[in-house]
Parts: structure tokens; sequence; C-alpha cells
């Protein structure tokens, strides 16, 4: 058998652009939002109880937990902006999906590397309903690809065509069942 690698014509390739995407669950956004603010919650109370040891700078104390907390709800913000741009898409041979808001980022995963698909949510996830789809590939030391933001039936619609892609080709490696 002889090894060839033709070349293609990069004006015929199918555009991505014109991939059809998905908005994620609305929920993703207050979601995130109450973990963000929990999180910088956290960092401010530990900067106010944090003694300065030197007398002099006492007077400054609360400012460091002022400005992580200001610091804190630009995140949320900004936090809550990218989870509304969120969106996902599933095609006949790949799964893409896009997030970033200032730094904009889109992953394809081709379904021919799917090997493993889990469905994981924390407790504040649970909370709004939400679900993260983590994919994992051939070859990969951890998850390839994570959808967050997927309501629970959507989630399950998802993994359940994720599921009968790989059966088509023959190669289910599912948590729920053996490989």
């Amino acid at each position: 058998m002889t090894f060839t690698n033709a070349a293609l014509d990069p004006q015929r390739l199918p555009a991505l652009r014109e991939a059809r995407l998905v908005p994620v669950s609305p929920r993703l956004a207050p979601c995130q939002a109450v973990l963000r603010s929990l999180h910088w919650l956290f960092l401010s109370a530990l900067a106010a109880l944090f003694p300065f040891l030197h007398e002099d700078l006492a007077p400054w104390q609360p400012w460091p937990a002022v400005g992580l907390a200001l610091l804190g709800l630009f995140a949320v913000g900004l936090g809550w902006c990218e989870a509304r741009r969120r969106a996902y898409g599933l095609r006949q041979h790949d799964l893409l999906y896009r997030r970033g808001l200032l730094v904009q980022r889109l992953q394809v995963l081709p379904l021919a590397r799917l090997q493993h698909i889990e469905t994981l949510s924390n407790p504040v996830e649970r909370l709004f309903g939400l679900e993260r789809l983590v994919c994992f590939t051939a070859g990969g030391r951890g998850a390839d690809l994570v959808i967050e933001g997927l309501s629970r039936d959507r989630a399950a619609v998802v993994r359940q065509h994720l599921l009968a892609q790989l059966e088509r080709s023959g190669q289910v490696h599912d948590g729920a069942s053996p490989p």
C-alpha cells in the first residue's frame, strides 16, 4: 500500500463560521455569577481578616478587602457576559464549542476521536438545573472538551446523540457501559 497525501483546495473547505451554534442555557450566567461571587467573597474576607503587622499600616487595613471586592464585582460582570456568549454545535463528524469574551475560543472535537463521555455537576450547577458534558478523546490525559451550561435534559439528549454516533462507528466507551 502506498501512502498518499493529496493537497486540498482551501477555497473549497467548509467554513466553521457557517456551522449552526446553539446557545447554552441562559441559567449559566447567574450560576457562574454565584460561583465567582463565592470565590471573590472568600478572598475579600481573607484580606479583611489578615492583620497588618506594622502599626503605621493599620488605617489601611480595610482597603485590600475593598479592592478585592471591587475586582470581584468586575470579574463577575465579565463572567456573566462571557457565559451569555457560549454556544455549542453538533455536526455529522464533529462537536463544536465556542466560549470567551475578550479572547474567543472555538473548539472542534472530531467524533472519530471521541472515546468517553461524562456528565458532571457541582451543587450550585444542580441548583440551577445545569450539567457539564465532558468529552475525552483517544490519547488524551484529561477532558478534551467540556461544554458547560447545558440543561439536564439537553445534556442527556446530546450525550445520547454522541453515544449513538459512537455505536455506529463501533467504539462505545461510556462511563455507564463497558468498552
